[in-house]
């Protein structure tokens, strides 16, 4: 299991190596990234189909027991999500790089994608709050890196974009270093299973709440949480299409898992929840309107994400498993969709008026295109039917439920009209469909094909999944298996302490029967 670690270790060394490499044979520089993807992946598919579902491991780094070292958490959730972090960087690798320039621009990229990969597997994988916080730092700073560094006809927009999402993820990373700072100076430490024996006693305040919020708006920069999000459309829309179906589709759930994460053990007190429901409805709205009004596909596409996204802070807002349980399920149906759909819209025209007629050139574009929206609206039986239908069950015993519902209907009608409208212009007949079609790469529609077909697939086994889902969502929020694995000594202390407390509880009821 240790050797997991490697899992941030490698990608992290090759991203400083490469450059070296660069130096010997360009062919070597080249070839390093996919050879510690390939590798990663060998590492981890036999232990993902070996783990049990119930099972959890830790790995402590330099002899230091939590909480006191450096820990990484290890579950099936973290291990689905790693598997698919190394699947997708896989296919988003920059294969197309033949001939590196005198500058060695194509060597930066490739460090850029290694550091990003090493950042999004530790966020993954951290128990240590600070920890979390380096990987945060270090997946903005590859991000500034690769929005910046796009073709020469859109240098300029993309530096000025990377410019602003730097500013305002800069603030954010400042707010999520305040909130940490903030639950150390209430708990004396950072490692999350030991800060979530001390969350009742230490956090039930002020600075708790604080602290809570500061997080919040912090990571939720990378979230797309609104109102934090503002920087979603600008950048997509200046980046490479397959890189903004990385950043859309894997980048923003990394960063709701750091959310979830500490909204499962350190904060399910009913006032935080009750903040996450609203603006995940904020978020919901927002973003179905703007789309609404959008002219450009990658516009109306970003907004429609951020939209979905504001479905996954709503069903946070549920407490306990059942809340991660279709959190989860979101998340994976918009990584799946999402990406096929920013995939297939390098093969379409970005202005929506140029897209008539699109389907008596390239049918099959169109037929995906109507499949994947049919599940992102909620069409029986695929996929988002299911989860949308079990979000609005289980909201009916929320507080302020039945307002999640209405505006989670409304903003499905929304998001039906505009879509539904789209599809009526591309089904359109007529004798000028050059402009609607364009010659993007065809690897990104096979991707696209790809995606489509596991989302199918999925349906077929929508049982299967659902389970096999509900089981992982069952473990990861389960605290008490979460503090055993990472500190058990303290784990013995705190069912003691429980105990303790109950048993002066009921002495304390008798006392008043009495």
């Amino acid at each position: 299991m240790k050797m997991l670690s490697l899992l941030v270790i490698l990608p992290l060394a090759g991203a400083f190596l490469i450059p070296a490499f660069a130096r010997i044979s360009t062919n070597l520089a080249r070839v390093v990234g996919p050879l510690i993807l390939v590798y990663l992946l060998s590492l981890i598919i036999p232990i993902y189909t070996a783990f049990e579902v119930n099972q959890s491991s830790s790995i402590q780094f330099a002899g230091f027991i939590p909480p006191y070292g450096i820990a990484f958490y290890i579950d099936e959730l973290a291990l689905l999500f790693s598997l698919i972090t190394l699947i997708a960087f896989l296919m988003i690798w920059p294969w197309g790089k033949t001939n590196l320039d005198a500058n060695h621009q194509e060597v930066r990229e490739y460090s850029l994608y290694l550091l990003l990969l090493s950042a999004s597997l530790g966020l993954i994988l951290s128990a240590d709050l600070f920890n979390l916080y380096v990987f945060y730092e270090l997946l903005a700073v590859a991000s500034y890196g690769l929005i910046a560094k796009q073709d020469t006809n859109k240098a300029g927009v993309a530096s000025a974009a990377s410019l602003r999402y730097l500013f305002l993820s800069a603030s954010g990373s400042v707010m999520l270093l305040l909130g940490i700072a903030l639950i150390y100076t209430q708990t004396g430490t950072l490692n999350i299973a030991h800060i979530s024996t001390l969350a009742n006693d230490k956090l039930q305040n002020f600075a708790g709440f604080a602290a809570c919020l500061l997080i919040l708006i912090g990571v939720g920069v990378k979230a797309e949480m609104f109102p934090v999000n503002s920087w979603v459309p600008e950048v997509y829309g200046v980046i490479d299409r397959r890189l903004t179906a990385l950043f859309a589709g894997l980048i923003s759930k990394i960063a709701v898992l750091f959310i979830a994460k500490v909204l499962i053990m350190i904060y399910q007190q009913e006032f935080i929840l009750n903040i996450i429901l609203f603006i995940g409805l904020l978020g919901v709205i927002s973003g179905e309107l703007i789309a609404y009004r959008a002219k450009d596909m990658v516009r109306m596409l970003s907004f429609s994400s951020i939209a979905q996204l504001g479905l996954v802070f709503i069903a946070l807002a549920i407490p306990g498993e059942v809340g991660l349980f279709i959190a989860l399920a979101l998340m994976l149906h918009h990584l799946i969709v999402k990406s096929a759909l920013f995939f297939l819209s390098e093969k379409m025209h970005s202005n929506l008026d140029q897209l008539k007629g699109l389907y008596h050139q390239s049918p099959i574009i169109v037929i995906l295109f109507i499949f994947l929206i049919l599940s992102l609206l909620g069409i029986p039986p695929l996929p988002g039917f299911w989860i949308k239908l079990n979000l609005i069950i289980n909201l009916t015993s929320v507080t302020n439920g039945y307002l999640a519902i209405g505006f989670i209907l409304l903003a499905t009608v929304i998001e039906s009209a505009y879509l539904f409208k789209l599809v009526k212009t591309m089904i359109a007949k007529t004798d000028d469909v050059h402009a609607a079609y364009q010659n993007g790469q065809q690897k990104s529609y096979y991707f696209a094909l790809i995606l489509s077909l596991g989302l199918l697939a999925t349906t077929i086994s929508i049982t299967k999944v659902s389970d096999s889902i509900q089981n992982m969502a069952k473990n990861a929020a389960n605290k008490e298996l979460y503090i055993r694995s990472l500190v058990p000594d303290i784990s013995k202390q705190h069912k003691l302490s429980s105990t303790n407390r109950i048993s002066q509880l009921t002495m304390h009821n008798r006392q008043q029967e009495l």
